[in-house]
């Protein structure tokens, strides 16, 4: 379904150059000479690159109907990973390459949401934060404080991550996973 490009709106999907897009922002300009334009950010689902373009008021786009659904972690087995669909109870079937770096943080049991197509998954997105256990790491020295620097930990899905001097195996710490760092440590 084509739809004028005025009619477009924060998250609305749209296929351009043979992908899918998401609408981060739009800005709708009216210089004073000239006609009016349309200026929008906007990411590619599968890749996650963000670009900007410039669209005419009179120009048409294909719109494309995104679903959100909850799905959770259930196991991974060879390139796919398997998840529960929380509102069919139904197990959807993932190639590896959709969720991409991500699964380095991927918990058993956790609760992702999943963007789809026609009931296809084209993305698997993770919680900003999740909560890991310290599975290996060398042991901290009273009097290590923040500060004092970082040291590699591996967390309880086999991903090494830098953490400060002061984390034991044992300890629970919150994790970004959007950029992989050490948020806190958490109270068990």
């Amino acid at each position: 379904m084509t739809i004028s490009i005025n009619e477009i709106s924060s998250e609305t999907g749209i296929r351009m150059d043979n992908d899918i897009y998401t609408v981060l922002e739009y800005h709708h300009v009216k210089p004073g000479k000239g006609s009016a334009f349309v200026r929008v950010r906007l990411k590619n689902i599968r890749t996650g690159q963000v670009l900007e373009r410039t669209f005419r008021s009179s120009e048409k786009i294909d719109d494309v109907t995104l679903e959100e659904k909850r799905l959770q972690n259930l196991y991974l087995a060879g390139d796919s990973v398997h998840f529960l669909d929380n509102t069919t109870y139904e197990e959807v079937v993932v190639p590896k390459d959709t969720i991409g770096d991500s699964i380095r943080f991927l918990q058993e049991n956790l609760e992702v949401r999943g963007i789809c197509h026609h009931d296809q998954i084209l993305k698997i997105v993770l919680p900003t934060f999740i909560i890991a256990t310290i599975t290996h790491t060398e042991p901290g020295f009273k009097g290590d404080s923040s500060r004092a620097g970082t040291k590699s930990a591996t967390i309880d899905t086999a991903t090494t991550i830098q953490v400060p001097l002061f984390i034991n195996e044992g300890d629970r710490v919150k994790i970004d996973t959007r950029t992989g760092e050490y948020v806190e440590r958490v109270q068990k």
